[in-house]
């Protein structure tokens, strides 16, 4: 009855069927951790965001290392900017993907330690790419600041390449241990992205809170995977199941085919 199962064509594809449901759940297990990552970091950049600000001396120093909980965490430092020694970080974008810098700053403390501050972005509107640009000035003389707490970017984390050869005063990453060598100084582990005093005119642009990621997404996407692997042997048994009728059809109809008249003898 089953025996056009053992035919080339429905060996391969029922070989295809075994093969896609492990497939499509292995898929589906996939989307569902990813779905458990990004809600778990969206819950602790908000806790991290609603946490109340800190001293920045309290979560880093000179050589330490940010953590993923210290991330975005508030800090305040007082001190005072030296514009003499800010640098621009190439190509990074604004919140309208426009290509331009960001603008890192030394802030100085009371203790000479130094902290890399961003004060944000400006566009690439210079004259030449080589020259180093017009930045806004920040406030003088001693004030205190507040920002979000970030950690040293790398190329591995943010897949960036550390170009050498660049133009004066231009970097691609931002790293206190590269910064510590340049200032001869010493750095504050990782960097803060200024949020307060607020820049006049709006130049440098404040970099924007970062966002949730869309986890649902990766909810339904895992649904969507299993629900699929279910199909696969709902439908290839619905496939079974026509192929034996139509073959069930095919001979009855050929055994009630009337047998052709014999010629009549001469």
């Amino acid at each position: 009855m089953y025996r056009f199962l053992l035919s080339r064509q429905w060996v391969i594809l029922t070989l295809v069927a075994v093969l896609l449901i492990p497939t499509m759940i292995r898929l589906g297990f996939w989307q569902m951790h990813r779905y458990e990552e990004r809600t778990a970091r969206n819950d602790l950049v908000a806790r991290a965001l609603e946490a109340s600000p800190v001293p920045v001396r309290s979560l880093t120093a000179p050589g330490k290392k940010i953590t993923t909980r210290e991330r975005y965490r508030t800090v305040t430092a007082k001190g005072r900017f030296d514009t003499d020694r800010e640098v621009v970080v190439r190509r990074r974008t604004d919140s309208d993907d426009n290509i331009g810098y960001h603008v890192l700053t030394p802030f100085v403390l009371d203790d000479g330690k130094v902290m890399l501050v961003n004060r944000g972005w400006i566009p690439a509107d210079g004259p030449s790419q080589t020259e180093f640009p017009k930045i806004p000035a920040p406030p003088r003389g001693e004030i205190t600041v507040t920002g979000r707490l970030m950690p040293d970017e790398t190329t591995e984390a943010s897949g960036i390449k550390d170009l050498e050869g660049l133009p004066d005063r231009q970097v691609m990453l931002i790293n206190s241990a590269q910064q510590a060598e340049r200032l001869d100084a010493r750095v504050l582990g990782g960097y803060v992205v200024l949020k307060e005093p607020e820049p006049k005119g709006g130049t440098p642009e404040p970099i924007g809170k970062p966002g949730n990621e869309n986890a649902a997404l990766n909810f339904a996407y895992a649904i969507q995977w299993w629900l699929f692997a279910a199909a696969v042997p709902v439908g290839w048994w619905f496939l079974v199941r026509r192929e034996r009728r139509e073959r069930e059809s095919a001979e009855s109809a050929e055994g009630t085919e009337p047998a052709e008249a014999e010629p009549a003898a001469v």
